[in-house]
């Protein structure tokens, strides 16, 4: 019999990760992001900057992959033009997708040569799906579309009504809306917001929050330049002069995975919630973003995982950074930002109790122990079985049921 949760079944995620000088995500600027934490400038890396390479990551493991995109109607048409189509039934039948996905259709931009208004989300294996559908209705295309040109020619020669009427859907609206409300592993994890097509939005399971650092970190510049190789005689001096900015500390990562809100995504599949949790664990722990990494290379692991299994609610462990760490008497921020989360896990499990903490624990690249963050693991693989085992077990009022 499957396991039986409580309303929500929570798995927080934190970790202490230090990375050297690099620029894993700049602002408008085109320096490294900050933002002002008790008093202090931290250097910040948005949720959004972790989160896109863990999902890419995932998709690589899963070998199922989604596209975020607002051009379907032109992916569709230039396909149809590889098969031979001409130029204007092609893009006809790539506007009749979205179309067609609703009884009024998707919003479009006419003038930005007709993507969605909204940005899609959708299992990248339903395009040689759409494709198919409209080589399969390509003669009722084709009369559409010249009924569409008629009324067009007959507007422009002031014989016919002001405004062309609007164009009915052509391919069968249920099996169009299906394929883009289709689901990958990480649209179920991540969700999708899609208030325009029924039954396609789905709630997040996964929530990350803004890294940032736990001491102060003004960003740094980095003056360079890039030299000629191929000067002129007696000509001295670099083919490029600039200076750049870099930010470098402890930052802390917190992420919680809503295990019941998977399953319930997952139509009830346990098993496969449980795998996701694992796969996206492990995302959560290695994974780097990517900006800059050519010149920087800043691919640290997390000195400290800890993580905590709870029904009801998350917690996040962000608070214990408010005030910024000081660094040791000789030296780091490493050490005294790991006694800073020791001591305030300490006292949310004083506030909280223990009966809606399932389980804790912790794997580090320190060789003492920690007080107060659980069972310790000795790798981040042993972590990650850990908690999903603890993760599977029934809730302690339930386990009777």
């Amino acid at each position: 019999m499957a396991a039986t949760y409580a309303p929500a079944r929570y798995i927080d995620l934190h970790a202490l990760h230090p990375v050297p000088a690099s620029l894993l995500n700049r602002g408008e600027d085109d320096e490294p992001k900050t933002m002002l934490l008790g008093g202090a400038v931290r250097g910040m890396v948005s949720s959004q900057a972790w989160k896109r390479p863990i999902r890419l990551q995932l998709e690589e493991e899963l070998d199922e992959h989604a596209a975020r995109t607002r051009k379907l109607p032109l992916q569709v048409a230039d396909a149809l033009r590889e098969d031979g189509w001409p130029d204007e039934l092609a893009a006809f039948a790539g506007a009749q997708v979205v179309r067609s996905a609703s009884q009024d259709g998707l919003k479009t931009e006419p003038k930005q040569g007709g993507i969605t208004s909204s940005i899609l989300l959708l299992a990248e294996d339903i395009l040689p799906e759409l494709i198919e559908l409209c080589q399969e209705h390509r003669t009722p295309l084709e009369q559409a579309h010249a009924e569409q040109e008629a009324a067009a020619a007959t507007e422009k020669t002031g014989k016919g009504r002001k405004s062309a009427p609007k164009v009915p859907a052509v391919l069968p609206t249920r099996t169009v809306a299906a394929l883009i409300r289709r689901r990958t592993a990480t649209i179920n994890l991540f969700g999708r917001m899609l208030a325009e097509l029924p039954g396609a939005h789905v709630d997040g399971a996964v929530q990350i929050a803004h890294a940032f650092t736990v001491h102060p970190s003004d960003p740094q510049p980095d003056y360079f330049t890039a030299v000629e190789d191929w000067p002129k005689p007696n000509e001295a001096g670099s083919a490029h002069l600039q200076t750049g900015f870099f930010t470098n500390g402890i930052f802390y990562r917190y992420a919680t995975v809503n295990l019941t809100e998977l399953i319930r995504n997952l139509n009830g599949d346990h098993k496969q919630a449980l795998h996701l949790l694992g796969l996206f664990t492990e995302a959560f722990i290695q994974v780097m973003p990517g900006a800059k990494k050519t010149s920087t290379a800043p691919h640290t692991l997390p000195h400290l995982i800890h993580y905590v299994v709870r029904d009801r609610r998350p917690v996040s462990y962000a608070a214990a950074f408010e005030q910024p760490v000081q660094h040791a008497r000789h030296g780091g921020y490493t050490l005294p930002a790991v006694q800073a989360l020791s001591q305030h896990a300490d006292a949310v499990n004083r506030l909280l109790g223990k009966r809606r903490r399932l389980a804790h624990g912790y794997t580090t690249i320190q060789p003492e122990p920690i007080d107060h963050l659980g069972s310790h693991h000795a790798s981040f693989e042993d972590l990650t079985d850990a908690l999903t085992a603890a993760a599977a077990a029934p809730s302690a009022s339930r386990a009777g049921a």
